[in-house]
């Protein structure tokens, strides 16, 4: 039997979440919870505490998404069917489960801030991070991570939070709502050309947000070592320099190797590493304090490596971090043309002399 965790984890589920209706044959659909919550019963992780979360209020949805947005989602409720894109529609509850998905991650900041956890984890529907500040879009309602980043920022006292994005698909939502602003360090790593067609390197923020938008656009087929260089090489030496004081996770494992829409080559062996890799930041800046938050992922078994992998992290007394050196004569060609790209579009902004290549 595991000796218990040092570490405190939240893990926010409620069974409403499954009440969402995408509609018929949709990937975003509950069977994605419930191969998590059969792995979790089969196979708990030492050190989760079970928490059911509130809703979010109108106030704080309001904070990042316009009056006219929220109304247009509120009208949905009861009814049967309403489409508000090619990709996106409700059932009659999804208002209530979007209200109560971003209360999740709320609740999950509050946690972490106050001390009553030192990490945590929102299993939640639906995923957030393509709502724009007026439209829903790209299965998403509310900007659920941008919502809980402006709790953080707004009612918490943190002057800057970290909002790190590995989904497949660009956080264009996400970007958009924080784009202007330098209180947030936004970071995307996604397929590119892939919905939702944004996120190009030159995409650096506006403004006195200049530089604080990194994006990471990546070919198909790429897998765990170019991932963790990037992240390592290009995304560490600027998470240094900015100090995050909380750190969010827009937690997509659409990157996973069989998932159906992803095209990229991630593994359970991945995952844990760049989870580690992202708590190691949270370590070494804002003492541990890290919360993740669930965005897409179609193959139920990827999304259940990728939450393994993720609470792992989470719990873990210690973790390691992988030698950029070893991940450098791992990756090909494309993969240090990309790092170089970033560099030179954010070398403005950034240092990348004094990376922490090599620190382990």
């Amino acid at each position: 039997m595991s000796e218990p965790t040092a570490r405190k984890v939240h893990l926010y589920t409620d069974p409403l979440f499954l009440r969402h209706d995408a509609g018929p044959g949709h990937v975003e659909r509950p069977e994605r919870l419930i191969a998590i919550e059969k792995s979790l019963a089969e196979s708990p992780i030492p050190g989760l505490e079970r928490c059911s979360p509130t809703e979010a209020t109108a106030e704080e949805i309001l904070r990042v998404h316009t009056r006219e947005h929220f109304e247009e989602i509120r009208a949905t409720e009861g009814k049967e069917r309403v489409v508000l894109d090619p990709d996106t529609s409700t059932g009659p509850e999804s208002y209530q489960v979007a209200l109560r998905a971003a209360g999740a991650v709320n609740s999950c900041v509050r946690d972490i801030v106050s001390g009553e956890a030192d990490g945590a984890l929102a299993l939640v529907r639906p995923p957030g991070h393509h709502a724009e500040s007026d439209q829903a879009m790209g299965f998403c309602l509310f900007a659920n991570v941008a919502i809980a980043a402006e709790v953080a920022l707004q009612e918490l006292g943190l002057e800057r939070v970290l909002i790190l994005d590995p989904d497949v698909h660009h956080g264009n939502g996400t970007q958009h709502i924080f784009e202007d602003r330098s209180d947030v360090l936004f970071v995307s790593s996604h397929r590119y050309p892939l919905y939702p067609g944004t996120g190009w390197f030159d995409e650096v923020g506006r403004g006195q947000g200049a530089g604080y938008t990194v994006n990471l656009p990546m070919p198909a087929l790429l897998g765990d070592e170019d991932f963790l260089f990037l992240y390592r090489t290009v995304v560490e030496p600027i998470v240094d320099q900015f100090q995050p004081q909380l750190i969010l996770v827009s937690a997509g494992f659409d990157t996973w190797k069989d998932d159906p829409l992803g095209m990229m080559k991630m593994t359970r062996q991945g995952y844990d590493q760049l989870f580690s890799l992202f708590r190691s930041w949270a370590d070494r800046h804002c003492g541990g304090r890290i919360v993740a938050a669930l965005e897409g992922g179609y193959d139920p078994a990827g999304v259940v490596q990728g939450v393994r992998a993720c609470l792992r992290a989470w719990t873990a007394e210690e973790v390691e971090t992988p030698d950029t050196a070893a991940l450098e004569a791992a990756v090909g060609e494309k993969v240090l043309a990309i790092a170089q790209a970033a560099r030179e579009h954010l070398n403005a902004h950034w240092t990348f002399a004094a990376s922490s290549q090599g620190q382990d």
